[in-house]
């Protein structure tokens, strides 16, 4: 499954742009000049995130995810070591989200 998610030139080149994922905000942002996505959910209690010096920081208690990787940097996490990073890849200059490749 494929579903285009935004243009590129729609990833601001500093913080983050929020987008529609399939009815849940999601995140898109970029590492090092590539792109990323991640769900706008803190994996603890479902707070928001926000981009912040290469980390996405829950806004309700704290936690903090590598903006990278997704992996928890610090703080409380839930039951999941990770955000929920989308799996995506550029087609056509538009960030593509693909599931199952």
């Amino acid at each position: 499954m494929k579903a285009p998610l935004c243009k590129l030139a729609d990833i601001p080149g500093s913080g983050a742009a929020r987008i529609d994922f399939f009815g849940r905000e999601a995140l898109v942002y970029k590492v090092g000049g590539q792109p990323r996505t991640v769900v706008n959910t803190c994996t603890h209690l479902g707070g928001p995130l926000e981009l912040n010096n290469g980390q996405l920081v829950c806004a309700w208690h704290g936690a903090r995810f590598d903006a990278a990787s997704g992996d928890v940097v610090s703080g409380p996490r839930g039951t999941c070591a990770h955000a929920l990073v989308v799996p995506t890849r550029v087609e056509d200059g538009v960030l593509t989200y693909v599931y199952g490749e």
